[in-house]
């Protein structure tokens, strides 16, 4: 993998992080979403960058898009926790893991990151997954490397916030975020490396108490819907895991692989 990325190395702080939370800000957002922002949360952050991009598992991947295969414009690197610290994962990472989990009271059980190598990289609106497990939800980012903007928007469109996201800071999404909101990176004409570190947690990791989507109708959608939904995630799901196997087959021949989708689709 090549990244082309300066940081500032020399003389750099150990990484480390506020236990406090001191100067963290609640932003409350409509229908129950809310985020929490606190810049430079995690000092010493472009050793912490040096050291993903050098040793972080990285994989590109591809996904389909209408009838054709395409390549997921980012990298991405992923740890889980089975009872014990993940290999390979940087021993800051199970501080902030700790310190996330006693803050928010939530059981932080995966890590996953993105590295956005220029402006070309990018991540289109979404919510992420785990809203098909839970109505309320906490998904904490750290963000490493020069600053990227990061939009919400309310589900079915309307104002966009922007928060320019790089060095250390810290930003949480709850509540009912991640089914009442979206939120993208978009292209940039110009932009350096920049690295996202998420933890996520699902239904199976929390105390009683947790509503899941399963359990109780979402007010946020009409229960009809939550069928189509859930089939509708599946169905994507497994359209990944196809492109992903034609894919390897073809030894990353793209051409090769969007050829050997389009075969299944026809034969399936």
């Amino acid at each position: 993998m090549s990244v082309t990325w300066q940081g500032e190395l020399f003389g750099a702080t150990e990484p480390h992080i506020d236990p406090t939370f001191a100067g963290i800000e609640r932003i409350t957002l409509t229908d129950g979403a809310w985020l929490d922002h606190l810049p430079g949360w995690l000092a010493g952050s472009d050793v912490v960058m040096d050291e993903l991009v050098r040793t972080a598992p990285w994989k590109s991947s591809t996904r389909p898009m209408y009838d054709r295969i395409v390549a997921v414009p980012r990298l991405t690197a992923w740890w889980t926790w089975e009872g014990e610290q993940p290999a390979g994962l940087p021993p800051i990472l199970e501080e902030v893991r700790d310190a996330l989990t006693r803050r928010y009271e939530t059981a932080f059980t995966s890590c996953g990151c993105n590295l956005y190598r220029d402006g070309n990289d990018s991540v289109a609106w979404h919510g992420d997954r785990i809203k098909r497990e839970l109505v309320e939800a906490h998904v904490a980012i750290v963000s490493v490397g020069e600053p990227r903007t990061l939009r919400l928007r309310p589900v079915g469109g309307g104002t966009s916030l922007a928060f320019k996201l790089g060095h250390g800071d810290l930003f949480v999404m709850g509540g009912t975020c991640q089914r009442t909101w979206q939120h993208c990176v978009p292209k940039a004409a110009r932009a350096a490396p920049r690295l996202s570190i998420t933890f996520r947690h699902g239904m199976r990791d929390q105390p009683s108490g947790y509503r899941s989507v399963m359990a109780e109708r979402d007010p946020h959608q009409e229960p009809e819907n939550s069928t189509v939904d859930d089939w509708h995630g599946q169905e994507v799901d497994r359209m990944k895991e196809q492109a992903d196997d034609a894919m390897a087959d073809a030894g990353g021949d793209a051409a090769e692989a969007e050829q050997q989708f389009d075969r299944e689709k026809k034969s399936g």
